[in-house]
């Protein structure tokens, strides 16, 4: 059962062939089994059990919607009602969310069965899922390196098959770079495509979630279930949501491809290039023209993000002082001494490096000079893409400039560890959808296409995925050990 997709399990589920309780059990023995990856802070058994009951009495009544009867896990970023939603921080690792993000309650509706939250880097601040408080995910392909971050936790849960598909978030590529890393499909959406409301932030302007699942097949269902508007996100675009498995088997004959040449510069792993090299190569056989582009700002890309980031991300954590919820000092001496015991206990070193470069960026004469002109930059960023998207149709690349690295390789170095998001940072700062599509693989490690595209563009980029999906299997590869 757990090597089937999304959709095949659909089918099964709808034809009898097993229940949705012993799907759901199937799983939940796995994530037992391999608990050593630490893929998930909180297991929901009994919940998960109690909702596949009454999946399998609508599944019996002939009442199935979408997803119903589906095991999905969710990023612990995502607030589910009576049940702990830390952000992986002790600063939340008490807090019991009273409502549900919407997107829970879009699963809910869809009649999605929850297995449990999934870790990830504490506040989603790290490329390496080792930010967490608690402890560092294990990548299966290779368990002595990382599953990428900050959506480390969902992307090797998927690629050991311990969920068929779950939630992520990206927001400098927390959805993408993981998937690249784990071998699994990943899709970044336009910002504003799906609703922020109750996804804990750590950048406003940045944020945004996306399904990660085995298959572009698989990722249509999950996004047609997670995007449309919502008044409760005022970020929320108010727009029409597609039939994003129309379209995923249109032809892709006369469809222009663009190559960043900033993407394949001396900072690209050989290996990986030619990888990505052969990948546009399966393009051009499915009729796709190939040009190169240029997106000339892409260098001020990552300092730009840096700025503003760590300004939202200090502006957004502020509410976390121990007064109204999760992680207060024992004995505190006065409001003063609760701030700063509270706050100083609860974040780690890497949510406390950004805070105080936010802060610094933010404060009074360095406003002008740092954060407004990130702000400039970041418009130069996006008018490049915009220049190259009037040229093609999407553009293409790699997602990460290495494979999965060891953990603990690129903790003492942050500067390092923030360059793993080379190739991903821009397109958060224009607000553009990504996908990361599995390519191949260098030294048994998987590599991850990019593919990039105008706002609103999901449906394509998801028939543009399957499609490569259709003539090759890399998609289909599973971790040694997690048959």
């Amino acid at each position: 059962m757990h090597n089937k997709t999304i959709t095949e399990q659909a089918k099964d589920l709808r034809s009898g062939k097993y229940s949705s309780v012993e799907l759901t059990q199937a799983y939940l023995q796995r994530i037992k089994k391999h608990k050593a990856l630490n893929c998930f802070i909180t297991v929901t058994e009994e919940h998960a059990l109690e909702d596949a009951k009454i999946a399998d009495t609508q599944l019996s009544a002939g009442n199935a919607k979408l997803l119903t009867g589906i095991p999905i896990a969710q990023k612990d970023i995502f607030c589910t009602q009576d049940i702990k939603t830390s952000c992986a921080s002790k600063m939340l690792d008490n807090f019991i969310a009273p409502y549900n993000a919407t997107v829970i309650e879009n699963f809910n509706n869809a009649g999605a069965v929850m297995l449990g939250k999934l870790n990830m880097d504490e506040f989603a601040m790290g490329s390496s899922n080792e930010t967490s408080f608690y402890g560092a995910v294990q990548n299966p392909w290779d368990t002595n390196t990382v599953p990428g971050g900050s959506s480390g936790g969902s992307a090797a849960a998927v690629a050991a098959r311990l969920a068929p598909a779950v939630t992520g978030t990206d927001t400098g590529g927390s959805i993408r770079q993981p998937a690249s890393l784990c071998g699994i499909t990943g899709l970044k959406p336009t910002y504003g495509r799906v609703s922020r409301y109750g996804m804990i932030a750590f950048a406003s302007s940045l944020d945004q979630g996306g399904p990660m699942a085995r298959s572009a097949e698989d990722a249509a269902l999950l996004l047609q279930t997670m995007a449309g508007f919502d008044s409760k996100d005022s970020t929320s675009v108010e727009q029409a949501v597609p039939d994003y498995s129309a379209g995923l088997n249109n032809s892709l004959e006369g469809l222009k491809i663009g190559l960043p040449k900033e993407f394949f510069s001396a900072d690209l792993n050989n290996d990986i290039a030619t990888t990505i090299e052969a990948a546009i190569n399966e393009y051009r056989k499915l009729g796709a023209e190939v040009k190169e582009v240029s997106l000339p700002n892409m260098k001020l890309a990552i300092p730009a993000y840096y700025v503003i980031a760590s300004a939202e991300c200090s502006a957004n954590l502020s509410r976390f002082d121990g007064v109204r919820f999760g992680y207060r000092c024992d004995n505190p001496a006065d409001l003063n001494d609760l701030y700063i015991r509270s706050r100083g206990e609860a974040f780690g070193a890497e949510v406390k490096r950004r805070i105080l470069m936010g802060t610094y960026a933010l404060s009074a004469g360095y406003y002008d000079a740092y954060y407004i002109k990130a702000q400039k930059v970041r418009r130069l960023i996006s008018e490049d893409f915009n220049k190259a998207l009037s040229e093609v149709d999407v553009l293409m690349g790699p997602v990460s400039p290495s494979t999965a690295f060891a953990q603990g390789e690129k903790t003492g170095d942050p500067i390092e560890m923030y360059l793993a998001d080379i190739y991903t940072i821009a397109i958060n700062l224009a607000g553009l959808p990504a996908m990361s599509i599995p390519a191949g693989f260098v030294d048994n490690k998987p590599v991850g296409l990019q593919v990039i595209g105008n706002y609103f563009t999901e449906a394509r980029l998801l028939n543009i995925a399957h499609q490569y999906q259709q003539v090759t299997n890399w998609h289909q590869q599973t971790p040694q050990g997690f048959e």
